[in-house]
């Protein structure tokens, strides 16, 4: 499923940057090497980054 139309990022692909440690979309965009174009996807990579790390601090405990 794609997340980010414009440039063509996918979930799996937003998965693997904030395993690699992005904590922001604009961490992300850069993992992929692009920008943000309309933004109509930061609100889903926050929620993906939020969830990531719920599942780290449950994972924690």
């Amino acid at each position: 499923m794609y997340v980010c139309n414009c440039n063509g990022i996918r979930e799996r692909e937003v998965r693997a940057a904030i395993d690699a440690g992005a904590t922001r979309p604009a961490d992300i965009f850069r993992h992929k090497g692009c920008q943000a174009q309309c933004a109509k996807c930061v609100c889903e990579m926050r929620q993906m980054i939020q969830e990531s790390r719920e599942a780290l601090a449950y994972a924690a405990e």
